[in-house]
């Protein structure tokens, strides 16, 4: 085993214990949105936390009717713009908290007087200390390169601030069940996938599609695969591929299928059908039985909710990046290009 899979399967605790430790400065921050009449959050981040930052883009829109938008931190940080942010909610999120660039987004929202949320792994970081709120992962120390635990921990923390601002009851069970799904998975997602992914030993290209809240998980988990074992990936929106990049896809290519029972699954089944027309190879990764009956390659996970079924995606693309170095013999925990923290400006 190693460091990697060591954090995948920690997930199910870290999940459970975010919401005791996070709750009450939810609350406070949900009640001074209503209390100022925010009408937007303005998201900052980078990589791994961007991707969280697109799962809370779609799910506030879809729980709460919120408008997002995903930050450009470069406006500030290499052209000097002084960003007016409005009524809206700016949350910056990073694992380390050390985003230079989401820091700056952070302290110039201060100075216009919004209300700032962190979203970081570490209470003493300097996002941490300049937002006026912060929002802990307690996930522990993140060693491996790639993150895993960090992304789902900023994903419920960001669903918790929905359900807090929403006060949605479908979300908060969910919610509420998103640990005890984790662990399940894990009682048999490891070895189901490394007995299907033997096959892929020589793989150098592959793509990875999602539409919805299914989207950033296709994206993460390009970025997991790709960072961990070398191999090209392209992480793609299903509504997004069609325009163009479908071209790309020859007889015999890999294409992941991340789909979730609910309302973009006629979607996900439309491009698998036209994927099957040209002859790529599909692996889904859903909570359709039906669907994934049909398929010849994939993995079903637990009947979790919608809000929360992307949590049992990103476990799984997790553990089939992981999967894929034990079969190319590559230690995940070691790059010649890569660090654990990276800092932009």
């Amino acid at each position: 085993m190693s460091l990697l899979f060591d954090e995948i399967c920690e997930q199910p605790s870290v999940l459970s214990r975010l919401a005791e430790k996070n709750e009450k400065t939810a609350k406070q921050i949900a009640e001074e949105y209503h209390k100022k009449g925010l009408c937007g959050i303005y998201f900052a981040a980078r990589g791994t936390s961007d991707h969280a930052c697109i799962y809370a883009q779609y799910l506030f829109g879809i729980v709460a009717g919120i408008p997002c938008a995903l930050g450009t931190p470069s406006v500030i940080t290499k052209y000097g713009a002084k960003m007016n942010f409005g009524p809206q909610l700016v949350i910056g999120v990073s694992q380390s908290g050390k985003a230079e660039d989401v820091l700056a987004v952070l302290r110039q929202a201060n100075e216009q007087g919004c209300v700032t949320v962190a979203v970081t792994n570490n209470e003493e970081s300097p996002m941490a200390k300049e937002a006026k709120y912060h929002l802990y992962c307690n996930a522990g120390e993140e060693i491996s390169i790639a993150a895993t635990k960090t992304f789902t921990s900023q994903m419920f923390l960001l669903a918790l601030l929905c359900w807090k601002i929403s006060g949605d009851a479908a979300l908060k069970e969910q919610l509420e069940a998103v640990s005890g799904d984790a662990a399940a998975l894990l009682k048999y997602a490891p070895s189901a996938l490394e007995a299907k992914l033997l096959r892929y030993r020589y793989l150098t290209n592959a793509f990875i599609l999602g539409r919805g809240l299914e989207y950033p998980i296709a994206l993460e988990g390009a970025l997991k695969i790709l960072e961990t074992n070398g191999i090209k990936m392209k992480g793609a929106a299903i509504s997004d591929f069609y325009h163009g990049p479908i071209a790309q896809v020859k007889e015999g290519d890999l294409v992941i299928i991340v789909s979730g029972k609910g309302k973009t699954s006629d979607d996900d089944k439309a491009m698998i059908e036209r994927l099957h027309e040209i002859g790529a190879e599909i692996f889904v990764v859903t909570n359709d039985e039906e669907l994934y009956k049909s398929e010849k390659l994939g993995i079903l996970t637990p009947q979790s909710g919608e809000y929360t079924a992307p949590f049992m995606f990103a476990i799984c693309v997790q553990l089939f990046a992981y999967e894929l170095t034990v079969i190319r013999d590559i230690d995940p925990n070691k790059s010649k290009v890569l660090k654990k923290i990276t800092i932009t400006k």
